[in-house]
């Protein structure tokens, strides 16, 4: 049986998975991305080979910020076009994905797919953290929690503040000041979400909007943030089954298409 490899080395993580020629995802793993990608790269690779029982990939694709240095690929692709493939195995069954909504460490992407799962066009802010992962992690550190569990906690508020920089800087010192006059961190969490939310959602174009919503990347685990964006939208949002992965997945699915 011929094994694929995925690599997504992404700003903050470096992801990998591993799919058979079926295109059944066999393995994932995440390590800190650090200053040497291609010895993590290797490091991972090995030991998913070796949870599965496995001693040799026929393929590996790379894709991802780091994606042109990861010398353990045999390839490379564009995170776009990588993270279209995905959804072909980590969209929820039933549903049919017109928009990939990515909220990775460092940036947020909306992609626009057609019925054949083909890139349309994508929209990207890489510029400012506001509206990224990182930003999550910097709120979370503020207020003294975790970020697995900046979602739950969100949902239990009823009096979601109002953060209304766009700017991470302003949007930091505008929580730290709300945390000084004692408002309730859950309140202050849901508020980011919301502030989140709009900012994505402002790169959505409306007239795209055909097919079902799907959300990817590390954000896409946030519960808070999917119910922020739903509240934004005033529509169903959903979350891809292994989300952090998918760029990871869809660069294994095209190494699967190159190996053969």
């Amino acid at each position: 049986m011929s094994i694929y490899a995925g690599l997504d080395g992404g700003s903050t993580y470096l992801k990998a998975a591993l799919i058979d020629h079926t295109g059944k995802v066999l393995n994932t793993g995440v390590v800190s991305t650090g200053i040497d990608n291609n010895g993590a790269a290797e490091a991972l690779l090995k030991k998913l080979t070796r949870e599965v029982g496995i001693d040799r990939i026929a393929y590996t694709m790379a894709t991802g910020y780091s994606r042109k240095i990861l010398e353990t690929a045999d390839d490379d692709v564009s995170e776009i076009t990588a993270h279209a493939y995905g959804v072909r195995v980590t969209a929820p069954k039933g549903y049919r994905p017109g928009i990939i909504v990515d909220i990775g460490g460092q940036d947020s992407k909306v992609i626009y797919l057609d019925g054949n799962y083909h890139v349309k066009n994508f929209t990207m802010n890489d510029k400012c953290a506001a509206g990224t992962g990182k930003f999550m992690e910097v709120i979370a550190q503020i207020l003294e929690t975790t970020i697995d569990q900046v979602g739950p906690l969100s949902l239990e508020s009823h009096a979601p503040c109002d953060i209304n920089s766009t700017c991470v800087v302003f949007a930091q010192s505008e929580v730290i000041s709300l945390v000084a006059r004692k408002f309730d961190r859950r309140d202050i969490l849901a508020g980011m979400h919301a502030s989140m939310a709009r900012r994505v959602v402002k790169m959505i174009r409306k007239s795209e909007l055909g097919g079902d919503i799907l959300m990817t990347g590390g954000g896409a685990l946030n519960t808070g943030l999917r119910q922020a964006f739903e509240d934004e939208l005033m529509r169903d949002v959903y979350t891809a089954n292994y989300p952090q992965f998918n760029g990871a997945i869809g660069a294994a699915l095209i190494a699967s298409e190159r190996g053969r």
